[in-house]
């Protein structure tokens, strides 16, 4: 029966050094030990041998630990010399960002893909990427235009003229001749058994007393002339591209989601569907059901559109991919109201970041119920939760402002008021503020669901 193995990670021992000053503080300390015990004591406290102090005393006699005296660097000296560094590390990098960027203008992301099929295409782009390498590095270059590095090192060994390791192989003595191969490849393309596996053919042959070699042999014998490949009608699932969404103001970006509340029996649930504000995480619309449905998500979503008296082409409202959010008649009621749909990739989680971290700030409110006796009762425990939710809790990501605050622009009052509090306590005592005049935490001015990678986000990247 085999164990588990310790997950935990040891560090490795590190002998214990011993800096000038704790040497000759040790030294001082125990010159002064006149009483019997003392000295004992103290290289007990400090985890020492008397060695030690024999081999310092030494050190010290011979001047070995006094201070060591030099010229103090001139700091600003220092400081400019590091500024220069850095300014030189900001131009290389710099420059790199812009052959990335004048390459990337010729050719799409996608043009790889394109390529594969295209062999003329395929040497272009393995040339851009040679010349990009040249002014970053082979990594940088080839994510820049999405290109397998294994397929930049294939292409140079084949220009140098090196030859492959596996050609270089010698050829096993119990091997297929060409002339066996061949007619295990006419068999398989045979009319007869083209449609057919290897394993099919094989186990046929095997039947009527025929033996030419295994069935990986026949796979073999068929991946030299790249006769190996998918021919089962299976679903070819779609590339879904990470949804890449920006919200500068309030009612720009909304997302929903749907939780449940545990109700009084096992397997009752109550439904909460809550509409979120990603820019000022203010709940704008919320409704809690005995079953989840699109008509009630579609109730959800017009009854936000017209609080927050939204315009058309003014709004993105992204979800998951739960049956209500991708239902056709939901889809239908967002291109009535002039509203962008947006959903989250398939079994990716952390696509609607906000509304997920939402529900857990309700489930973990300290007077969260494990379970509701009734749907009033969990209606009431709702409402008294969203105010407080959006009127008094100070969020994190807010700055420490309300929901409420940053929704209905309020955000630059209180930010100033509280400006105005920290400075005069700076007046009245400055000594107790070793930074100078304190700020408060300005508003985030943008918020990202999925912010773009450097790779991908174009010249302001």
């Amino acid at each position: 029966m085999m164990t588990e193995p310790d997950p935990q990670v040891v560090p490795k021992a590190k002998r214990r050094t011993f800096s000038r000053e704790y040497k000759l503080r040790i030294l001082a300390e125990a010159d002064a030990c006149s009483e019997r015990g003392e000295l004992g004591a103290l290289l007990r406290r400090e985890g020492l041998y008397s060695s030690h102090l024999a081999t310092w005393r030494k050190q010290r006699a011979r001047g070995e630990l006094a201070q060591k005296r030099g010229r103090r660097p001139d700091a600003q000296a220092t400081e400019l010399a590091r500024l220069q560094a850095e300014n030189q590390q900001l131009r290389q990098a710099l420059e790199r960002a812009q052959h990335i960027i004048d390459v990337q203008k010729k050719f799409s992301a996608t043009a790889w893909d394109a390529a594969r099929c295209d062999p003329e295409v395929r040497a272009v782009m393995l040339q851009l990427t040679e010349e990009l390498a040249q002014h970053t590095d082979v990594t940088t270059a080839c994510q820049a235009l999405n290109v397998p590095r294994s397929t930049l090192y294939r292409a140079r060994k084949s220009e140098t003229g090196a030859p492959d390791e596996a050609q270089a192989r010698p050829k096993p003595a119990r091997s297929l001749s060409e002339a066996e191969k061949a007619q295990v490849r006419d068999l398989l393309n045979s009319p007869r058994f083209q449609d057919q596996s290897p394993r099919e053919v094989y186990a046929t042959l095997l039947d009527e007393g025929v033996y030419l070699c295994h069935w990986r042999t026949m796979y073999r014998v068929l991946d030299e002339h790249q006769e190996v490949r998918e021919r089962r009608n299976l679903l070819r699932h779609p590339t879904y591209i990470k949804p890449e969404l920006l919200a500068t103001a309030p009612n720009q970006l909304w997302s929903w989601d749907i939780t449940r509340l545990r109700g009084p029996l096992t397997w009752t649930y109550y439904y909460l569907y809550v509409m979120l504000d990603v820019f000022s995480r203010y709940a704008v619309s919320w409704l809690l059901a005995k079953e989840e449905s699109a008509a009630l998500g579609q109730q959800l979503v017009a009854a936000a559109y017209a609080k927050q008296h939204i315009q058309p082409g003014q709004l993105i409202i992204h979800a998951d991919r739960g049956a209500p959010m991708t239902a056709k008649s939901m889809a239908q009621l967002m291109n009535d109201l002039g509203v962008t749909k947006s959903h989250s990739r398939p079994h990716v989680s952390d696509d609607n970041p906000y509304s997920e971290a939402q529900f857990r700030t309700l489930k973990y409110r300290h007077n969260y119920p494990d379970r509701f006796g009734s749907l009033e009762e969990a209606r009431r425990w709702c409402e008294r939760f969203f105010t407080w939710y959006n009127q008094e809790h100070h969020h994190n990501g807010l700055s420490l402002l309300t929901p409420a605050d940053v929704h209905y622009g309020r955000a630059e009052e209180m930010l100033a008021q509280r400006q105005m509090v920290v400075q005069q306590a700076y007046d009245r005592h400055p000594e107790r503020f070793v930074n100078g005049p304190p700020t408060v935490p300005q508003l985030p001015a943008a918020v990202w669901i999925n912010p773009p990678t450097p790779a991908s986000s174009g010249p302001e990247g």
